[in-house]
């Protein structure tokens, strides 16, 4: 498999149509940027589980304050509909 590489000025001259076309071929893409380090752009299958989300925030240490700042605080009812 050949993995295409593009410069960083092509991404941003067609970021819409370049992101649609690695999500559709399923290829990865890397991103050369001026200083030729690189960077890939990786589609998410569609049936990808909940797992990658679980992985992606468990990696995440501000959502991981987030959630301990949470837990630390008074818990207050869930109501439908109700705006703060």
């Amino acid at each position: 498999m050949d993995i295409k590489t593009i410069p960083l000025s092509s991404l941003e001259a067609n970021l819409g149509a370049t992101l649609s076309n690695c999500a559709d071929s399923g290829e990865p893409i890397l991103v050369e940027l001026p200083d030729h380090r690189l960077v890939a752009l990786q589609p998410v299958p569609s049936d990808a589980d909940e797992s990658l989300i679980d992985d992606l925030l468990a990696s995440n240490v501000a959502f991981q304050s987030l959630v301990e700042k949470s837990k630390a605080g008074p818990r207050k009812p869930f109501v439908p509909g109700a705006r703060k």
